[in-house]
């Protein structure tokens, strides 16, 4: 095996990378050095892992390998083994999803419809996971004081259109005679692929609708994440709620 570059070939490459001999200058170019070699060594890995995860080994056998702890394993690599499944994925897919969640984007495309949105935009989502009551979502954010009332008021406060009845269960966007349902946009795309990665954080083989809650948080610019931050239903607290429910249950929903 090719040895890696020590640490005095390292530093000498930084001085030959920085534009003067100043300390701080050269900082710069060692803290942008070392980024690299993070990147590429998790990349590394990550490429093995999925290697072995195709290989049929699981998630023990690989900690075990690695000395590290299952939990450890799942965060260093959720968001890589994510980022793998979608792009081998050409569009939304939902096989991994509880039945709960399913229903729950069923009532995200039916949000956008009622809306009249061309589009099912993550407000939609969140709006939806009220009209699943005994998902883990739904009841993580009863706990936390959050109502659909309380998301639908704030989404007409940013000048855009909510759904006229969010705990309305009249039908799916899919049944609604002669409309197709609304597409997924690039935001609420991106909360189906960081579900994806907080269910593979957390061990899980299946998307459920605490999943997507969580999901949520990870696009901090979005309107969904403003709307819940606003309501005081921070990020840590929803995972709290979350990881004490799951504590009862074989299996999320």
């Amino acid at each position: 095996m090719a040895p890696p570059p020590t640490l005095q070939e390292l530093i000498e490459t930084v001085r030959q990378d920085s534009s003067s001999d100043q300390p701080l200058d050269q900082l710069v170019i060692a803290a942008a050095t070392a980024a690299q070699l993070e990147e590429t060594t998790d990349a590394l890995l990550g490429h093995f892992v999925d290697r072995c995860r195709r290989d049929g080994r699981s998630w023990t056998e690989i900690s075990t390998a690695l000395g590290v702890s299952k939990q450890a394993v799942h965060k260093r690599f959720a968001p890589a083994l994510a980022a793998h499944i979608v792009a081998a994925t050409p569009g939304p897919t939902f096989e991994r999803f509880t039945d709960r969640a399913r229903h729950v984007i069923a009532e995200a495309r039916r949000a956008a419809d009622d809306s009249g949105a061309s589009s099912v935009s993550p407000e939609h989502i969140l709006l939806a996971l009220f009209r699943e009551p005994a998902g883990l979502a739904a009841r993580a954010l009863a706990t936390m004081g959050v109502s659909s009332e309380t998301v639908a008021a704030a989404i007409r406060a940013r000048g855009l259109t909510a759904a006229a009845d969010a705990d309305a269960d009249d039908g799916t966007a899919e049944e609604a005679a002669g409309r197709s349902a609304p597409a997924f946009s690039g935001p609420a795309k991106r909360v189906l692929s960081d579900a994806l990665t907080v269910a593979l954080e957390f061990g899980h083989n299946y998307i459920g609708t605490e999943h997507l809650l969580l999901g949520l948080y990870r696009n901090a610019d979005s309107v969904a994440t403003s709307i819940l931050v606003e309501a005081g239903a921070l990020e840590a607290t929803a995972r709290a709620h979350v990881v004490d429910m799951l504590r009862g249950f074989g299996k999320g929903g």
